[in-house]
């Protein structure tokens, strides 16, 4: 999560910033600020821990984070596309609840 926080913005005065929620289990990596004369705040990545598995709720990263997941040692059969419906989920490579 921190990797994608310390991304510096291509445009604008955009700060990322990551929110660690421990006791729920739930993390994002939010921007915010001023691109040109508009303000945006949004979510770029969310993720929850549920039992064993790691639920990608919102993934807006061009890279993706699922592969950078997986890279870093989460099975692919613990992290479920929890932003895809389920009847697509099975066609991923990745768990499906």
């Amino acid at each position: 999560m921190e990797h994608f926080a310390s991304i510096p913005s291509a445009t604008g005065e955009v700060e990322l910033e990551t929110i660690f929620d421990d006791p729920q289990a739930r993390y994002q990596v939010i921007a915010q600020g001023w691109q040109d004369k508009r303000r945006t705040h949004g979510c770029l990545v969310h993720i929850d821990v549920k039992g064993d598995k790691v639920w990608l709720q919102h993934d807006s990263t061009d890279a993706g984070i699922a592969d950078e997941l997986v890279e870093r040692g989460i099975p692919r059969e613990r992290i479920v596309l929890g932003f895809l419906p389920e009847s697509v989920r099975s066609h991923t490579g990745f768990a499906v609840h």
